[in-house]
């Protein structure tokens, strides 16, 4: 029996290996809750390429490790960006397990990164699409089954570092971090009543499959020697000395979810090892 026995949890943007997502669904159910794995399962357009989102076979792996550590798991695609299929995966987790306790929205564009004079109205809408509008779906839907359901809830979006600081070549992704403040800020008075509660965690940087990429990418901006040189220089200027690990976040996430939590609302938890102080 854990903390979180009998409760069901939806994790978006959980279908890769060594994500922010897997680890939080790990944490989730190895403390009873029933996991929904969900992820796009197929590169859909040019904003979400393969190799960047969860595909179908490594969802069911992720699921299926879940089940042999003793865990419930299912999985189901979606795509964030449509309203329907954020109602349809909702719908799944309450026909499957029986209700909806936990929402985490963690699907994310962290790959499109580019110089403000280069940047297309395309690589703007795809950015703000998933990041911010898929966070309002999933709370949006989330909110009315917890509202029926009468026991209160749990919405928890995983912003970043980026919702509190700016960052150079992130212009839509700084936008669409920040943007998730306001929207727990706001969602937070509407929902308190119910009993649920709606907050951020803020990561600094986590070498994760997509954390490797941005590694690739912002070594060669800095103008670091190489990779290595590029994630020393980022340790010194943390007082932990490391960047995160997709463990430091999944921690925040049970807590927030835990009934110690149950007066946090509204609030974006940074969790960077002391680098984000605000």
């Amino acid at each position: 029996m854990g903390r979180f026995s009998g409760k069901t949890a939806v994790v978006t943007g959980s279908g890769r290996r060594k994500g922010l997502g897997e680890a939080i669904a790990r944490r989730l159910a190895q403390e009873g809750a029933a996991v929904v794995i969900s992820d796009l399962g197929a590169p859909r357009d040019a904003a979400t390429p393969g190799g960047m989102i969860g595909a179908s076979e490594e969802m069911e792996a992720i699921a299926a490790d879940l089940r042999a550590e003793g865990g419930a798991a299912s999985t189901f695609v979606c795509d964030v960006r449509d309203y329907d299929q954020v109602r349809a995966l909702a719908r799944h987790a309450v026909e499957r397990h029986g209700g909806l306790d936990i929402w985490v929205n963690n699907a994310g564009i962290g790959y499109i990164m580019k110089p403000l004079l280069e940047v297309q109205p395309q690589d703007w809408t795809a950015v703000i699409d998933v990041n911010l509008t898929g966070a309002f779906f999933g709370l949006r839907v989330a909110a009315e089954i917890m509202v029926a359901q009468g026991r209160g809830g749990r919405i928890i979006n995983i912003a970043s570092q980026a919702a509190k600081s700016g960052f150079p070549h992130a212009q839509a992704y700084t936008s669409s971090k920040h943007g998730l403040v306001g929207l727990v800020r706001s969602a937070a008075i509407e929902l308190g009543p119910y009993g649920i509660t709606v907050n951020n965690v803020c990561p600094n940087h986590v070498t994760t499959g997509l954390g490797a990429w941005q590694n690739e990418y912002f070594s060669k901006v800095v103008g670091a020697a190489s990779v290595d040189d590029y994630l020393k220089q980022m340790a010194a200027r943390i007082p932990m000395r490391r960047p995160g690990l997709p463990e430091d976040t999944a921690h925040a996430v049970a807590f927030l979810c835990s009934d110690e939590a149950v007066y946090i609302t509204a609030e974006s938890l940074n969790v960077s090892g002391g680098e984000e102080p605000h």
